[in-house]
C-alpha cells in the first residue's frame, strides 16, 4: 500500500499528465470499493501523510488546464480519499472547495466554468462534494462562505431545461440537502432568500411531470383524468424523494408561525404536489413506501390551514366519497399510518408523523374527522372485551396509549380524544378509563367535562348492543364485567373501618419508603400529591359518614 502510493506520488510529482493519469487510474481501480480504512496507529499516521500529500498533487492538477479523462482521473482520486475523515485536510480549505466547486460548474463568479461542461466531470465533482461537505465541518463552512447553495438553487431554477443529466440533476439535490441539513444559515437563507419552497416545489412538480387542471388541482401531464396513475419511474422517485427531504429541512418550523397571503398559497401549491405524491406509486413495494414516508414528514410541516388541499379534488368515478368530499388521500394516510402500526418496531420514528398528521387534519377538518371516526371508531357493539383486546384498529391504537414510549401513547390517545371531539365520557366509552387516564390527568380532566375545542354537534348513536350493556360495563377497564363477591360482605362499620386504616398505614409506609406516591384529583382537574395525613382525615371521615347515615337510618 504504502509503496503504491509513493509510487503514484512519484509519478504524480512529474507533472506530466499522461503518467499521472495512468497512476491514478490504477489507484481508483484498485481502491474503488474501499470504505474502510483500519490500520496500526504508526501505519495509519503515515498512510495519512501520503495520502494528504497525494490530495494536494490532485487538486494542483486540477487547477491546471487538463483533458476531461484526467480531470475525471484527479476528481475520482478525491472521492476515493474523501471517504477517509483522517485524509480530508487538503481538501476541506475555501480554495480546495472553490476548486471542486468550479469543476462542479456551481462557480459564483470565482474562476471559469466551461460552457458546455463534461457531465462526468460535473458528477464526480458533486459526488466529491458531497462527501466533503459530509465529513467536514471546516467544508461545510467554506461552502456557506462560498455561496454554495446559491450555484446549486441557480441550477435548481433549469429544471425543465434537457441538458442536465438524471447523476448531475440527483447529487444536486443530494448535496442541497446535505448543506441543509448541517447547517442552519444555509437553510435558512434558501427558505427566505432563495424562495427556496416554491424553487423546490417547481423542481418536484418537473421531476414528476405534473399539469394542473385546477387551481390546486394535480395530475400527470398526458393522463390528467384517469383513474390509475402509471408508475413513476425509479430515476424520478429517487430525485422526488431528495426534493421532499429538502424541503422538510426548509419548511421544519412552518407549521408553528403564522404565515401571510402568499406563503399560505405557496404551501397549498406545494401540498397539492404532495397530494399526488401520496396517491402515485413507484417501481417496488418499498420505494413506494419510502416515498410516501417523505411526503407524509413533508406534510406535517405545512401550516395547518394549508392542509385542505388535501380534500379539494372533485369526486371522480372510483373515488371514496364521504359527505361529498373526495377522501382518495385521507384513506391512503390511514392505510399507510395502519401498515406502519402493524410492524411494531421504531414506532416513534415510524408511526408519529402519519398519526400526528392524522390527528391535525381530524382537528381542522370536520368532513375528515367524521371519516376517521367512521373507520376508527365505528358504532361500538363489543362490550364483552376489554378496549385493547383485538384487531380492529380501534384494539390497536387502544394498545399504543398504555406504550412504554411517553410519546408514542401521547399521541395514540390524542388521536382518538380528536376523534371523540375532545369528549371525555365518550373517550372513556371507546378506551376505558383506565387507558385514558393518562391524557385525562395530563389535560386535566380527571373529573370529567370536555376540553374546549371548535368541533360541531353530531350524534354519537349508540348500537343496540351497547344500549342493552351500558349499565353493567365497568368504566374502568371498558368492557361488561361478571359480577363480583363483595369482600366486606357480612363485616361491620368498625371491622371495615380497621381494614381501611390496615390499608391507610400501608400506603404510608409504601410513600415514606418513596416506593409510591399516593396522588388525588384537584380542583384544576390534574393529579396532584396526597399527604398520609389527608388519606387518614380521608378514610376517618368517610367511615364517619358511613356510621352517621346508618344511625339516622335506625332513628327514622
Amino acid at each position: 500500500m504504502k509503496m503504491d502510493l509513493n509510487a503514484i506520488i512519484e509519478k504524480m510529482e512529474t507533472g506530466e499528465q499522461d503518467a499521472a493519469l495512468t497512476a491514478l487510474q490504477t489507484y481508483n481501480k484498485e481502491k474503488s470499493q474501499c470504505f474502510l480504512f483500519t490500520a496500526g496507529e504508526e501505519e495509519d499516521r503515515e498512510d495519512g501523510h501520503l495520502k494528504e500529500r497525494l490530495g494536494e498533487l490532485v487538486l494542483g492538477f486540477l487547477e491546471r488546464d487538463l483533458q476531461p479523462s484526467c480531470q475525471l482521473a484527479c476528481l475520482e482520486t478525491i472521492r476515493i480519499l474523501s471517504r477517509d475523515k483522517k485524509s480530508l485536510a487538503p481538501f476541506a480549505t475555501r480554495h480546495a472547495m472553490q476548486i471542486l466547486i468550479r469543476h462542479a460548474g456551481l462557480g459564483q463568479g470565482e474562476g471559469v466554468t466551461p460552457e458546455i461542461p463534461d457531465l462526468e466531470v460535473v458528477v464526480e465533482a458533486l459526488k466529491c462534494l458531497c462527501n466533503i461537505v459530509f465529513n467536514s465541518d471546516a467544508a461545510q463552512e467554506a461552502g456557506a462562505e462560498l455561496q454554495l447553495i446559491a450555484g446549486l438553487a441557480e441550477r435548481l431554477k433549469q429544471c425543465r431545461e434537457p441538458q442536465w443529466s438524471h447523476e448531475v440533476r440527483f447529487f444536486d439535490l443530494r448535496l442541497t440537502f446535505l448543506l441543509t441539513a448541517l447547517r442552519v444559515d444555509v437553510r435558512a437563507q434558501l427558505a427566505r432568500e432563495l424562495r427556496g419552497v416554491s424553487l423546490l416545489s417547481e423542481a418536484l412538480d418537473a421531476t414528476i411531470g405534473l399539469c394542473w387542471p385546477d387551481m390546486y388541482e394535480v395530475a400527470r401531464a398526458g393522463f390528467d383524468g384517469c383513474s390509475e396513475l402509471p408508475l413513476l419511474g425509479r430515476q424520478e422517485t429517487e430525485r422526488a424523494m431528495e426534493i421532499l427531504k429538502i424541503l422538510f429541512n426548509v419548511t421544519f418550523d412552518s407549521n408553528r408561525r403564522k404565515v401571510d397571503e402568499e406563503e399560505a398559497a405557496t404551501y397549498r401549491h406545494l401540498g397539492a404536489i404532495l397530494r399526488h405524491c401520496i396517491m402515485s406509486t413507484s417501481e417496488g413495494e418499498e420505494r413506494t413506501e419510502e416515498m410516501h414516508s417523505h411526503t407524509v414528514n413533508l406534510l406535517g410541516n405545512l401550516p395547518l390551514p394549508c392542509l385542505d388541499v388535501l380534500l379539494m379534488p372533485k369526486v371522480q368515478q372510483g373515488s371514496i366519497e364521504y359527505m361529498g368530499v373526495n377522501m382518495d388521500a385521507v384513506m391512503v394516510l390511514l392505510e399507510f399510518m395502519e401498515k406502519r402500526l402493524g410492524r411494531g418496531n421504531k414506532l416513534k420514528e415510524t408511526l408519529l408523523p402519519s398519526l400526528n398528521l392524522l390527528t391535525e387534519s381530524a382537528r381542522i377538518h370536520r368532513e375528515t374527522r367524521k371519516f376517521l371516526r367512521m373507520r376508527v371508531l365505528p358504532p361500538l357493539r363489543d362490550v364483552k372485551n376489554r378496549p385493547e383486546v383485538g384487531n380492529a384498529l380501534r384494539n390497536k391504537i387502544v394498545r399504543l396509549m398504555t406504550h412504554i414510549d411517553t410519546d408514542v401513547k401521547h399521541c395514540a390517545a390524542e388521536f382518538l380524544f380528536v376523534l371523540c371531539k375532545e369528549s371525555v365520557s365518550r373517550f372513556i366509552k371507546y378506551t376505558g378509563y383506565g387507558n385514558a387516564a393518562g391524557l385525562l390527568a395530563a389535560r386535566g380532566l380527571m373529573r370529567g367535562g370536555r376540553d374546549p375545542g371548535h368541533y360541531s354537534e353530531d350524534e354519537d348513536s349508540d348500537t343496540e348492543e351497547y344500549r342493552e350493556a351500558k349499565p353493567h360495563i365497568n368504566p374502568v377497564t371498558g368492557r361488561v364485567e361478571e359480577e363480583q363477591p363483595n369482600p366486606m360482605e357480612g363485616m361491620t362499620e368498625e371491622q371495615k373501618e380497621c381494614e381501611a386504616m390496615k390499608l391507610v398505614n400501608m400506603f404510608d409506609k409504601l410513600s415514606r419508603e418513596q416506593v409510591i406516591q399516593p396522588m388525588k384529583i384537584g380542583a384544576d382537574g390534574k393529579m396532584t400529591s396526597l399527604e398520609p395525613q389527608e388519606l387518614r382525615f380521608l378514610a376517618r371521615q368517610h367511615f364517619g359518614e358511613c356510621n352517621n347515615s346508618d344511625s339516622d337510618s335506625d332513628t327514622n
